[in-house]
Protein backbone atom coordinates (compact mmCIF):
# COMPACT_ATOMS: atom_id res chain seq x y z
CA UNK A 1 0.00 0.00 0.00
CA UNK A 2 1.26 3.46 -0.93
CA UNK A 3 -0.11 6.71 0.54
CA UNK A 4 1.08 10.22 -0.31
CA UNK A 5 -0.42 13.11 1.62
CA UNK A 6 -0.21 16.67 0.26
CA UNK A 7 -0.62 19.24 3.02
CA UNK A 8 0.15 22.60 4.53
CA UNK A 9 0.15 23.15 8.32
CA UNK A 10 -2.63 25.15 9.96
CA UNK A 11 -5.10 24.42 7.19
CA UNK A 12 -7.96 21.98 6.59
CA UNK A 13 -5.25 19.42 5.84
CA UNK A 14 -4.65 19.23 9.60
CA UNK A 15 -7.86 17.22 9.94
CA UNK A 16 -6.54 14.52 7.64
CA UNK A 17 -3.06 14.70 9.16
CA UNK A 18 -4.51 13.97 12.60
CA UNK A 19 -6.55 11.06 11.25
CA UNK A 20 -3.48 9.50 9.60
CA UNK A 21 -1.63 9.84 12.89
CA UNK A 22 -4.48 8.29 14.88
CA UNK A 23 -4.58 5.38 12.45
CA UNK A 24 -0.78 5.04 12.55
CA UNK A 25 -0.65 4.46 8.80
CA UNK A 26 2.75 4.78 7.07
CA UNK A 27 2.63 7.54 4.47
CA UNK A 28 4.72 10.07 2.64
CA UNK A 29 4.09 13.75 3.34
CA UNK A 30 4.52 16.38 0.66
CA UNK A 31 4.52 20.00 1.80
CA UNK A 32 2.60 22.33 -0.51
CA UNK A 33 3.82 25.91 -0.26
CA UNK A 34 0.67 27.94 -0.80
CA UNK A 35 2.56 31.22 -0.90
CA UNK A 36 4.71 29.87 -3.72
CA UNK A 37 1.56 28.68 -5.52
CA UNK A 38 2.63 25.03 -5.47
CA UNK A 39 -1.07 24.15 -5.58
CA UNK A 40 -1.39 25.71 -9.03
CA UNK A 41 1.46 23.77 -10.63
CA UNK A 42 0.42 21.38 -13.44
CA UNK A 43 1.66 18.28 -11.64
CA UNK A 44 -0.50 19.06 -8.61
CA UNK A 45 -3.54 20.03 -10.68
CA UNK A 46 -3.44 16.56 -12.22
CA UNK A 47 -4.14 15.22 -8.73
CA UNK A 48 -6.61 17.88 -7.69
CA UNK A 49 -7.98 20.14 -10.45
CA UNK A 50 -9.30 22.51 -7.79
CA UNK A 51 -5.75 23.36 -6.75
CA UNK A 52 -6.45 22.89 -3.05
CA UNK A 53 -5.29 20.88 -0.09
CA UNK A 54 -5.67 18.41 1.44
CA UNK A 55 -5.11 15.93 -1.34
CA UNK A 56 -4.17 12.31 -0.83
CA UNK A 57 -3.06 9.60 -3.24
CA UNK A 58 -3.71 6.01 -2.17
CA UNK A 59 -2.28 3.23 -4.31
CA UNK A 60 -2.03 5.65 -7.23
CA UNK A 61 -5.59 6.98 -6.92
CA UNK A 62 -5.90 10.68 -5.97
CA UNK A 63 -8.66 11.88 -3.69
CA UNK A 64 -9.64 15.35 -2.49
CA UNK A 65 -12.22 17.07 -0.25
CA UNK A 66 -11.32 16.56 3.40
CA UNK A 67 -14.63 15.07 4.52
CA UNK A 68 -14.54 12.47 1.74
CA UNK A 69 -10.96 11.59 2.66
CA UNK A 70 -11.91 11.26 6.32
CA UNK A 71 -14.79 8.89 5.58
CA UNK A 72 -12.65 6.77 3.26
CA UNK A 73 -9.81 6.48 5.75
CA UNK A 74 -12.23 5.64 8.55
CA UNK A 75 -14.03 2.96 6.59
CA UNK A 76 -10.89 1.38 5.12
CA UNK A 77 -8.54 1.54 8.11
CA UNK A 78 -10.43 2.69 11.18
CA UNK A 79 -12.80 -0.18 11.92
CA UNK A 80 -10.13 -2.74 12.80
CA UNK A 81 -8.37 -0.15 14.98
CA UNK A 82 -11.55 0.63 16.91
CA UNK A 83 -11.61 4.23 15.70
CA UNK A 84 -14.51 3.94 13.25
CA UNK A 85 -17.83 2.09 13.63
CA UNK A 86 -18.53 -1.04 11.64
CA UNK A 87 -20.18 -0.29 8.31
CA UNK A 88 -23.95 -0.59 8.48
CA UNK A 89 -24.10 -0.29 12.26
CA UNK A 90 -26.18 2.29 14.11
CA UNK A 91 -22.95 3.93 15.24
CA UNK A 92 -21.83 4.13 11.62
CA UNK A 93 -24.95 6.14 10.85
CA UNK A 94 -24.10 8.48 13.71
CA UNK A 95 -20.49 8.85 12.56
CA UNK A 96 -21.55 9.97 9.08
CA UNK A 97 -24.26 12.23 10.47
CA UNK A 98 -22.07 14.09 12.92
CA UNK A 99 -19.07 14.31 10.62
CA UNK A 100 -21.19 16.02 7.96
CA UNK A 101 -23.00 18.12 10.57
CA UNK A 102 -19.68 19.44 11.84
CA UNK A 103 -18.60 20.36 8.32
CA UNK A 104 -21.82 22.23 7.48
CA UNK A 105 -23.94 23.21 10.48
CA UNK A 106 -20.97 23.93 12.75
CA UNK A 107 -18.26 24.86 10.27
CA UNK A 108 -20.29 27.32 8.20
CA UNK A 109 -21.16 29.77 11.01
CA UNK A 110 -17.71 29.38 12.56
CA UNK A 111 -15.83 30.37 9.42
CA UNK A 112 -18.41 32.96 8.41
CA UNK A 113 -17.95 34.63 11.78
CA UNK A 114 -14.16 34.44 11.52
CA UNK A 115 -14.30 36.05 8.08
CA UNK A 116 -16.52 38.93 9.15
CA UNK A 117 -15.33 39.61 12.69
CA UNK A 118 -11.58 39.07 12.63
CA UNK A 119 -8.51 39.92 10.62
CA UNK A 120 -9.02 37.15 8.07
CA UNK A 121 -10.49 39.55 5.55
CA UNK A 122 -9.82 43.23 4.83
CA UNK A 123 -12.21 45.68 6.54
CA UNK A 124 -14.07 46.42 3.30
CA UNK A 125 -14.90 42.71 2.90
CA UNK A 126 -16.38 42.30 6.38
CA UNK A 127 -20.07 42.45 7.16
CA UNK A 128 -21.04 43.28 10.73
CA UNK A 129 -24.57 41.91 10.33
CA UNK A 130 -23.28 38.61 8.99
CA UNK A 131 -20.86 38.42 11.89
CA UNK A 132 -23.70 38.96 14.36
CA UNK A 133 -25.98 36.40 12.69
CA UNK A 134 -23.29 33.76 12.29
CA UNK A 135 -22.24 34.12 15.94
CA UNK A 136 -25.79 33.34 17.04
CA UNK A 137 -25.85 30.27 14.77
CA UNK A 138 -22.44 29.19 16.02
CA UNK A 139 -23.59 29.23 19.63
CA UNK A 140 -26.68 27.22 18.69
CA UNK A 141 -24.42 24.60 17.12
CA UNK A 142 -22.13 24.59 20.16
CA UNK A 143 -25.16 23.98 22.36
CA UNK A 144 -26.13 21.00 20.21
CA UNK A 145 -22.61 19.56 20.35
CA UNK A 146 -22.34 20.15 24.09
CA UNK A 147 -25.60 18.28 24.66
CA UNK A 148 -24.52 15.40 22.42
CA UNK A 149 -21.22 14.94 24.25
CA UNK A 150 -23.00 15.14 27.59
CA UNK A 151 -25.42 12.44 26.45
CA UNK A 152 -23.06 9.82 24.99
CA UNK A 153 -19.59 10.74 26.30
CA UNK A 154 -18.03 11.73 22.98
CA UNK A 155 -19.62 12.44 19.60
CA UNK A 156 -20.48 8.98 18.28
CA UNK A 157 -20.51 6.97 21.51
CA UNK A 158 -18.54 6.69 24.75
CA UNK A 159 -15.27 5.86 22.99
CA UNK A 160 -13.16 8.41 21.10
CA UNK A 161 -13.39 7.98 17.32
CA UNK A 162 -12.04 9.63 14.20
CA UNK A 163 -15.14 11.82 14.22
CA UNK A 164 -14.00 13.28 17.53
CA UNK A 165 -10.49 13.82 16.18
CA UNK A 166 -11.84 15.53 13.07
CA UNK A 167 -14.19 17.89 14.89
CA UNK A 168 -11.65 18.58 17.62
CA UNK A 169 -9.00 19.56 15.05
CA UNK A 170 -11.33 22.20 13.61
CA UNK A 171 -13.05 23.44 16.73
CA UNK A 172 -10.07 23.50 19.07
CA UNK A 173 -8.29 25.80 16.66
CA UNK A 174 -11.34 27.65 15.38
CA UNK A 175 -12.75 28.85 18.70
CA UNK A 176 -9.36 30.18 19.70
CA UNK A 177 -8.80 31.99 16.41
CA UNK A 178 -12.36 33.37 16.39
CA UNK A 179 -11.95 34.46 20.03
CA UNK A 180 -15.19 32.74 20.99
CA UNK A 181 -15.44 31.75 24.65
CA UNK A 182 -16.86 28.26 24.97
CA UNK A 183 -16.32 27.91 28.72
CA UNK A 184 -20.05 27.76 29.48
CA UNK A 185 -20.33 24.56 27.47
CA UNK A 186 -18.98 22.30 30.18
CA UNK A 187 -19.20 18.97 28.35
CA UNK A 188 -17.67 20.49 25.23
CA UNK A 189 -14.87 22.16 27.19
CA UNK A 190 -13.94 18.90 28.91
CA UNK A 191 -14.01 17.12 25.54
CA UNK A 192 -11.72 19.73 23.98
CA UNK A 193 -9.32 19.25 26.88
CA UNK A 194 -9.33 15.48 26.42
CA UNK A 195 -8.60 15.88 22.73
CA UNK A 196 -5.66 18.19 23.39
CA UNK A 197 -4.05 15.57 25.63
CA UNK A 198 -4.14 12.73 23.12
CA UNK A 199 -0.52 11.86 22.18
CA UNK A 200 -1.06 12.25 18.44
CA UNK A 201 -2.62 15.69 18.94
CA UNK A 202 0.29 16.83 21.12
CA UNK A 203 2.78 15.57 18.54
CA UNK A 204 0.96 17.26 15.65
CA UNK A 205 0.68 20.60 17.45
CA UNK A 206 4.40 20.49 18.21
CA UNK A 207 5.20 19.68 14.58
CA UNK A 208 3.07 22.55 13.28
CA UNK A 209 5.15 24.97 15.32
CA UNK A 210 8.30 23.97 13.48
CA UNK A 211 9.36 26.01 10.43
CA UNK A 212 8.97 24.17 7.13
Amino acid sequence: MSITFYYNPMSSASRVQLTLAELDIPHEKVFIDLQAQDQRKPEFLKLNPNGKIPTIVIDGQPMFESIAIQIYLGERFGVERGLWPALGSREHMQALTWLCWAQVSLGTPLFTYMHNAGDWAPPEARNAKQAETSLVELHKALEVLDARIGEVGNIVHAKWTLVDSDVWSVLGWGLQMAKVDGAKYTHLSAWLERGSKRPVACAMMAEEQKPQ
